[in-house]
């Protein structure tokens, strides 16, 4: 690439997103819910339920991404959202397996 095509590419990286990415991204997020809702709602598999029960979860996390996903506004908040979420989601998911750790142990001590 030459400097006046890195130039002329330059102006675009800093305007955001584009009105197609940032439909994509939301329509992936509605996707992504719609399919979990099928897959927790059918009635033949065992395992499509139990993938779809943590699609939800993930499903409504992304959710709180659809208010970024916004024609010119930087992918590079889309991300820093993206990892907020998931370690607001580790740390809270640790907290709760590590309570419920404890309260094992305090059962089977009693």
């Amino acid at each position: 690439m030459s400097e006046a095509e890195a130039r002329a590419a330059a102006p675009e990286a800093r305007r955001g997103m584009t009105v197609r990415q940032a439909r994509a991204v939301e329509y992936g997020i509605v996707a992504l819910s719609v399919a979990a809702l099928v897959m927790i709602f059918q009635p033949f598999a065992l395992g499509l339920y139990s993938v779809g029960a943590a699609l939800v979860i993930v499903a409504g996390l992304a959710f709180n991404l659809v208010p970024l996903a916004r024609p010119g506004r930087p992918a590079r908040s889309l991300v820093k959202a993206t990892v907020v979420i998931v370690v607001i989601f580790a740390i809270v998911t640790a907290l709760a397996l590590g309570s419920a750790e404890l309260y094992a142990l305090y059962v089977s001590r009693a």
